[in-house]
């Protein structure tokens, strides 16, 4: 019978408190897509081309995982809270008509494992379906769809999802129960909310909001303008003042509603003066809550649409050699000569590549004469030097012979460098690292030359940045594309630096890039040859790609969560514990539908008084995410980031409106019992 009856409860209040139940099945989906990580489809393919860095990452799991139970936690104890608080006149009840508190203690811990089992019934397979979704829609976008796509069961993933929730979940409960198995009966059935307000005056409140605005100003200006050099004293101190004026800002929010309540109720009718205090007293007993739920949304609304920026950025590569071998020559062309090799490649031909600072006496000057490109960088200065710096250092010291050039513009269908005999341009493999590109392009548009052996060359206004290898196995910061004449009188040795070859058009559509990529990389290794390919180089980006990427849209969306979690639940405790109030409205006449649409605002400008500032705090932290921590790479669309990032976070509010619209059907629900009970008296 007793068995009976914890079923039976546990039913009827998962039907009536969707949230919490909801909350669970969260928990549960947001520890299997973390711990599942490894063995998505991306991620076993990154493991057979960047093996140690994805190790690496892996490795750092445990720790994510550890601090996403510290964070859920958190998300499980309020729901579990506001679960409970709603049946503390039952529990009275069962106190008074005496029931043992071990019983009831024991029928908590009876209904909790009762619902941590449904919840794994249902959340586990929406966590194989979601993880299912990410990884074709990974693939799908990064291009690996070809490979194949298998499904994936991870049995250590679903074993520690299960221990992480259960952990949490009786944890919380623990704490909880004891409270409630502990408390005197009258207590319990008591539902009115007793806790004291500390009111400030007028002047003090405006006081703490003006502080609170001036201190998240200067944490704006210092993210934007200061912390691009990441340094340890401004990123401490931008933190700092971003987190106490937040809470300062909310500190004296109240004392402003409060005026603003006592302008306008001479002019207000209906139960527009209740719904305000409601929100005012929210405000004074729960302002620290607030700034909590504010900072934590903020930051997930700033790690998402950095997320999703990143990982667009990332995938916009272009393809320009396949593979790269190394060797001698005789060696390459029998290697490309056998058919298996042949029958997949369309065209190949040498890289004439020389180091010309090399060939020259350490005592000797510089080959080239580069002062007018100096006197360019040094005029191009920013707020942190980059430009004095790389002129002190232009690091051209490489030649490429334009011919070969030409032929890897071919591949990628553009049109061949056309280059007089006095004239050069600049090829740069670094235009992607922060402001280098930028002002490196800067100055060879404002007309340059350089010297070499004694005669100047006019350098051409465009900054060239294609890749001359597969898998840039050289690094070259800045080098001269130069014509074929001025590479032979530079170049000591004859012999190119690497043969490029290229694939199949007919071979790429019929069995995908991707596949196409490896079948000809273990015809290469069967050979013995060394070689680069640009399948080690798609690995790479999409290894920085996942770790900064998902990793991040993963945090942001559990940071959300928590912060809707604390802050719906905050509010749902409060009209519970207050619910003698609507009780009293109802009696003294208020209507249902009245008393319903004065809750829907409460929530309404609840939830906006926390959304408001997180989404002006997001745009600044996104702005330092990307000047501090990674700059948007030469060519990159500034605009089109900005859209991305904008995209994100019009995605964000649209879930947030669905979870706001969640939190006044639970609301409502409430408020219709009180209905009916006001009715049955």
């Amino acid at each position: 019978m007793f068995f009976k009856q914890i079923r039976r409860t546990a039913e009827k209040n998962r039907k009536g408190n969707s949230l919490y139940f909801a909350s669970l099945v969260i928990a549960i989906v947001a520890f299997y897509t973390l711990l599942s990580l490894g063995s998505q489809d991306v991620m076993r393919f990154l493991k057979t081309v960047e093996s140690d860095a994805v190790g690496k990452l892996l490795m750092l799991l445990p720790v994510v995982y550890g601090v996403s139970l510290f964070f859920v936690f958190f998300m499980v104890f309020f729901a579990c809270r506001y679960h409970l608080s709603r049946r503390r006149k039952e529990f009275g009840l069962y106190l008074m008509m005496g029931m043992r508190r071990g019983r009831l203690l024991f029928m908590l811990f009876g209904e909790t494992l009762l619902n941590s089992i449904l919840a794994l019934a249902a959340g586990i397979p929406i966590a194989l379906f979601l993880t299912e979704g990410i990884s074709l829609v990974t693939a799908r976008i990064a291009g690996l769809g070809v490979i194949g796509h298998t499904f994936t069961f991870s049995g250590a993933a679903i074993l520690w999802t299960i221990a992480g929730f259960v952990l949490v979940q009786f944890l919380s409960m623990a704490v909880l129960s004891v409270k409630i198995v502990t408390a005197e009966p009258g207590t319990l059935i008591r539902a009115d909310n007793t806790e004291r307000q500390t009111v400030s005056s007028g002047r003090k409140s405006a006081g703490l909001f003006f502080a609170g605005c001036l201190l998240l100003t200067g944490g704006y200006y210092l993210a934007v303008f200061r912390l691009r050099t990441l340094s340890f004293e401004v990123t401490v101190l931008t933190v700092v003042l971003w987190i106490s004026g937040t809470f300062l800002m909310y500190r004296g929010l109240g004392g402003f509603l409060g005026k603003f309540i006592r302008n306008r109720r001479m002019t207000k009718t209906g139960l527009w003066t209740f719904t305000a205090r409601q929100v005012q007293e929210h405000v004074l007993s729960q302002h620290r809550p607030l700034a909590v739920a504010s900072l934590l949304l903020m930051a997930a609304m700033a790690c998402v649409s950095f997320g999703v920026a990143v990982g667009s950025e990332r995938s916009q590569d272009a393809r320009s050699v396949d593979f790269s071998l190394f060797g001698p020559q005789e060696k390459i062309e029998e290697t490309l000569s056998q058919k298996e090799i042949s029958d997949l490649t369309q065209n190949s031909y040498p890289l004439y590549l020389s180091d010309v600072k090399r060939q020259y006496e350490e005592d000797m000057p510089d080959a080239f004469d580069l002062s007018e490109m100096k006197e360019a960088l040094r005029s191009l200065r920013d707020e942190n030097g980059t430009g004095e710096m790389i002129a002190e250092n232009p690091g051209i010291r490489y030649v490429i012979n334009v011919r070969s050039y030409n032929q890897i513009r071919s591949g990628l269908g553009k049109t061949a460098i056309s280059l007089s005999d006095g004239e050069v341009a600049v090829f740069s493999s670094l235009s992607g690292a922060g402001d280098y590109g930028r002002i490196l392009n800067g100055a060879i548009q404002k007309g340059v030359s350089i010297g070499i052996d004694g005669r100047w060359y006019r350098v051409l206004p465009e900054l060239y940045t294609d890749n001359v290898v597969a898998d840039r196995s050289i690094t070259l910061s800045a080098a001269l594309i130069v014509p074929d004449g001025l590479y032979r009188q530079l170049a000591k040795s004859s012999d190119p630096y690497c043969t490029n070859a290229q694939l199949r058009d007919s071979v790429i559509k019929k069995t995908g890039l991707m596949q196409a990529e490896q079948n000809m990389s273990e015809l290469l290794s069967r050979t013995g040859i060394e070689y680069d390919s640009f399948l080690g180089g798609i690995g790479r980006t999409l290894f920085y790609r996942v770790a900064s990427g998902y990793l991040t849209i993963y945090l942001g969306i559990l940071l959300w969560l928590i912060a809707n979690t604390v802050i719906g639940l905050k509010f749902m405790i409060g009209q519970r514990e207050n619910i003698r109030r609507y009780e009293i409205l109802s009696m003294i006449g208020a209507e249902g539908r009245n008393v319903a649409e004065s809750v829907n605002r409460q929530i309404s400008v609840y939830f906006l008084m926390v959304s408001v500032p997180a989404l002006i705090s997001s745009i600044f932290a996104v702005r330092a995410m990307f000047s501090g921590f990674l700059q948007i790479p030469y060519g990159t669309s500034a605009a089109g980031i900005a859209g991305l990032c904008a995209l994100a976070m019009a995605v964000f509010a649209g879930f947030e409106l669905l979870y706001i619209r969640i939190v006044k059907r639970n609301a409502a629900r409430e408020i219709r019992q009180i209905e009916i009970f006001s009715r049955g008296s």
